[in-house]
């Protein structure tokens, strides 16, 4: 079982040179400047500031990459849609995801969008790019304590038809105030890890999405995300 107590930051990459190339699985996290990306991976991990929380939304301006159990990356991609970013470093970072993901080193893709509203435009263009790399993925909503229970089904219903998600694409209703939906992601994260215990506990929370791989990834538009 992979010990998420042996939990380190491994360094902040700004290109290709920086890339573990190990052949280490690697979780890659996405989403908007203020979705909770650190909180999430905190509560994953059980460390209450593990991942630094950023006051700032769009501070995280390298792709981050932290070692688990010495076993796999989890990799903390630059968040975005955040306004107030100049041009040219909306640009900057469109580049640098551009450039991690042709490198092919994703074994694990998860999207974090905020339970109480729609996906943006930069959501789903996030989300189709991750669908066409040809890679599990998963989706987190997160602030799952921030709706009433009577929300929870519309809302989740609404993130899966607006990113255009397959049936095979887990949604996971979460919340990293509270730790709810931590263990389905987890699975996830064994899984891709190689831990053959938890193939059950993965399949349980649905069939990871996977695209066909020989389209490639699309061309990520920097001057949205």
């Amino acid at each position: 079982m992979l010990n998420l107590h042996k939990a380190e930051f491994l360094r902040s990459a700004v290109g290709t040179a920086d890339f573990p190339q190990d052949g280490k699985p690697q979780i890659v996290f996405a989403g908007k400047s203020n979705v909770g990306k650190s909180s999430v991976i905190n509560r994953l991990l059980n460390r209450r500031s593990f991942a630094r929380v950023s006051a700032q939304p769009g501070k995280t301006i390298h792709i981050n990459y932290f070692c688990i159990d010495d076993t796999i990356y989890l990799v903390d991609l630059p968040g975005y849609g955040y306004a107030r970013v100049s041009k040219a470093e909306r640009e900057r970072w469109g580049r640098l995801m551009d450039t991690y993901f042709a490198q092919q080193l994703m074994t694990l893709g998860i999207q974090i969008v905020d339970i109480r509203h729609a996906p943006t435009a930069d959501d789903r263009i996030m989300s189709h790019w991750f669908l066409q790399s040809g890679v599990p993925f998963a989706v987190i909503a997160n602030k799952l304590d921030k709706i009433r229970k009577s929300e929870r089904e519309p809302n989740l219903l609404r993130i899966r038809e607006s990113l255009l998600l397959p049936e095979t694409c887990p949604v996971i209703p979460f919340s990293a105030e509270k730790g709810d939906g931590r263990e389905e992601v987890l699975a996830l994260l064994y899984a891709a890890a190689g831990d053959a215990s938890a193939e059950e506990d993965a399949a349980a929370v649905g069939d990871s999405a996977s695209a066909d791989a020989s389209k490639g990834p699309c061309p990520l538009d920097s001057r949205r995300l």
